[in-house]
């Protein structure tokens, strides 16, 4: 018996150790390429609208991809399609640094599929292997997924030019991450097996499209993206124009980065030890309109409290919408259905938030407008949030 017992733990201690470094792998490959985008302009004359491709794009996959990833998982199962997946990552990784301008788009289109199937399938996977965790890995999830693009923010510029890799050398070195992630996964091949789902995927496709709580579930995600990417893409402009130099403006970014971590970290192991998450959707909501408000009056100062704040509240709704993904479903395959459309959803959202921020203060040459976008972006977030808080779960027939 206490052998059993051992072995049940073992076997979930390597489980977790598996997720935690397929989550490892879901960031570094995107956020390397903002600190390097300056010596890749001056190396290949690209413009800044194709430089900027390198960051849509995998963006672009994201929507696409993560609505048909059950189809992956009905022929391989989830341990094989994240198995596929890093092994896709590494390959993405390596022709994106080879001496090839097509080579760089196309590498970093493959990687963008890979990342889109890590980001759909753990959900699945935590709702299906440990699913009496499921507030304490989402948790683990979410900030490993932080701390990975913390990481790459702070070492690809040093890698590039400190060690002399060049930029091209600073982006493949993610590829061993990825291999190593991959041999760290590859038990679960055998001890993951393959689910019977007899649903099928115009089936899945039709419930979700007709439930309204999947669809609260997926606009709280994509309005969340919309928001984070916002952030990552301009708050350094904004503290810049405000007279600080771009030295403290990547600080700045940084804790935001850092902040979001810490509430990666604790709203989920909070919200997943109650019935309902609706007093923890109010928190977050108050937190970022109070960020928002800071960031909106530059007059009063204190830019580290806010930009603090904003983090925090980013961090925290991220996490709480993959827990969603979990505790609003009852099995994994519709787990996976729901995280495939709450994601795909949501990156088709983020990806225009930067455009449309940036559009705006061109138009009106200040941040208050742009920022005022946010502020009614997060009344319509925290709207779907409390439904998406409710203690119900989602009901699909198969067919």
């Amino acid at each position: 018996m206490k052998r059993n017992i051992n072995s049940i733990r073992g076997a979930e201690a390597l489980l977790i150790a598996g997720i935690v470094f397929v989550a490892l792998n879901l960031r570094p490959a995107l956020v390397s390429v903002g600190p390097l985008v300056g010596l890749i302009r001056e190396s290949t004359g690209l413009s800044n609208s194709m430089l900027g491709l390198l960051t849509s794009l995998p963006l672009i996959a994201f929507g696409v991809v993560s609505n048909f990833t059950s189809l992956f998982t009905k022929r391989f199962g989830i341990s094989g399609t994240l198995a596929g997946a890093l092994v896709l990552l590494a390959i993405g990784v390596i022709i994106r640094s080879l001496p090839s301008i097509a080579a760089l788009y196309i590498g970093t289109a493959l990687l963008g599929v890979a990342i889109a199937l890590g980001n759909v399938l753990i959900p699945g996977l935590v709702k299906r292997n440990l699913p009496h965790k499921s507030g304490k890995i989402t948790s683990l999830y979410s900030s490993v997924l932080g701390m990975g693009a913390a990481l790459a923010a702070g070492i690809s510029l040093p890698l590039a030019v400190d060690l002399d890799l060049g930029w091209r050398g600073s982006l493949g070195v993610w590829a061993v991450l990825a291999i190593v992630g991959f041999f760290v996964w590859l038990p679960q091949l055998w001890r993951i097996k393959k689910s019977n789902n007899d649903r099928s995927f115009r089936v899945a496709m039709k419930n979700l499209g007709g439930s309204k709580l999947a669809w609260k579930v997926a606009l709280f995600m994509g309005l969340q993206s919309f928001a984070f990417y916002v952030i990552l893409a301009w708050l350094p402009e904004i503290i810049q124009s405000r007279g600080f130099d771009s030295t403290y403006a990547g600080w700045m970014l940084s804790l935001s980065q850092a902040t979001g971590v810490l509430g990666s970290l604790l709203v989920p192991t909070l919200a997943g030890k109650r019935k309902n998450q609706r007093g923890m959707v109010l928190f977050l909501g108050i937190v970022e309109t109070v960020s928002l408000i800071g960031l909106m009056l530059p007059q009063i100062g204190m830019t580290p409290v806010w930009v603090s704040l904003i983090g925090f509240a980013l961090g925290g709704t991220f996490s709480l919408a993959l827990l969603f993904i979990v505790l609003r479903t009852n099995d994994s395959e519709t787990a996976t259905e729901l995280s495939g459309m709450a994601q795909s959803i949501g990156y088709f959202i983020a990806a225009i938030g930067p455009v449309v921020f940036g559009s705006i203060f061109d138009f009106t040459g200040s941040w208050l407008y742009p920022l005022g976008l946010l502020f009614a972006i997060g009344f319509l977030k925290f709207y779907m949030g409390l439904g998406a808080a409710k203690d119900e779960k989602l009901e699909f027939k198969n067919g």
